[in-house]
């Protein structure tokens, strides 16, 4: 049975169990706070030495955790068996199959595998979504980011501005853990009901307001060439908080979308298209007149030269990538 991870921790509070338990998928924030969950949750302190076993995939086999879950509970009514990182379990899963058919009924078996999806085709799979319950959970698109900072600040009791908002997710991309202590350190200096804004998140976060890969889409897409000089200059000068690897593929995703938005005459329909909040329509439309689509090819072709010449595929001589960045930059707005 697939779940949310809302519906799944209110089965736990209310002692709705499963005997195996699968958390799988791309996005290892939402797994990790499910496992956190179970650790933390299910069995009572008290019980924990006796009744709670947490074991990781690269330090066991599936003997050994099946043996596990075949034991009874010592003290709490039920026992908890989590496998951490259990994606590193390379063989024999046909034992956790073969233990399903007839699971201990006071075990709750957990197995946290992350970074991927588990192979929906198995016997294993389909043997713990018969018998369990499977909770997938996939990698955030990039465009959803900024509204799901805006529900979690404001779950902390904070609010957050829609442009810090992008600001952050622009900077930290969809890396929700990461995101998650960054915002952490503005809720321990700022009251409850504080607005989170450019500056606050500058001070506390130290993402520039001014100086980042958000604002030079913006500056290029106006083709404001001076205020494009200026952050230019600040992003070649900090090439370990801004790496040319980093900034060329975002560089590439804002000019695609350029190229989406004039192709499309429905131009909300096109925000839709592009995976771009609504809020944006305006600078796109700015970035659509500044830039014809013959443009907007030669500018993704700058970009691929310099990512070739950034990786020393093609002769890039003594050039910075500070230098480089300058360059590409320069020949995007002229």
């Amino acid at each position: 049975m697939a779940i949310s991870e809302k519906q799944l921790i209110e089965d736990l509070k209310a002692q709705k169990y499963a005997p195996v338990y699968l958390l799988t998928g791309e996005e290892n924030y939402y797994i990790d706070l499910v496992s956190d969950y179970f650790e933390n949750k299910v069995i009572a302190e008290e019980f924990r030495d006796f009744d709670q076993t947490v074991v990781y995939g690269r330090e066991t086999d599936m003997k050994t955790v099946v043996s596990l879950a075949k034991r009874y509970p010592m003290m709490s009514p039920v026992q908890l068996v989590l496998v951490k990182e259990a994606q590193d379990i390379a063989k024999d899963w046909e034992l956790l199959a073969d233990y399903l058919d007839h699971p201990q009924p006071q075990t709750l078996l957990v197995f946290c595998y992350r970074h991927k999806k588990m192979d929906k085709r198995t016997k294993t799979y389909k043997a713990i979504s018969t018998k369990g319950v499977v909770y997938e959970k996939n990698k955030m698109r990039d465009y959803e980011v900024p509204d799901w900072i805006a529900r979690i600040v404001m779950q902390q009791g904070y609010q957050i501005t829609q442009k810090g908002a992008v600001l952050i997710a622009e900077s930290l991309g969809n890396d929700l853990g990461k995101i998650v202590n960054e915002l952490s350190k503005v809720y321990i200096s700022l009251p409850k009901g504080t607005v989170i804004n450019e500056d606050v998140i500058e001070t506390n976060i130290g993402i520039s307001k001014d100086y980042n890969v958000f604002e030079l889409q913006n500056a290029i897409g106006r083709r404001d060439v001076a205020q494009c000089t200026r952050i230019v200059n600040h992003l070649a000068a900090n090439p370990k908080e801004y790496p040319i690897q980093m900034l060329l593929p975002l560089l590439y995703g804002f000019f695609i979308k350029v190229m989406l938005f004039h192709q499309e005459p429905d131009k909300k329909k096109a925000m839709a298209v592009m995976n771009v909040n609504p809020y944006f329509l305006k600078d796109y439309e700015t970035a659509a007149r500044n830039y014809t689509l013959g443009k907007l090819a030669s500018c993704i072709g700058y970009l691929y030269d310099a990512d070739l010449r950034s990786k020393g595929v093609r002769n890039n001589g003594t050039v910075t990538d500070g230098e480089l960045l300058k360059e590409l930059v320069f020949k995007i707005t002229h």
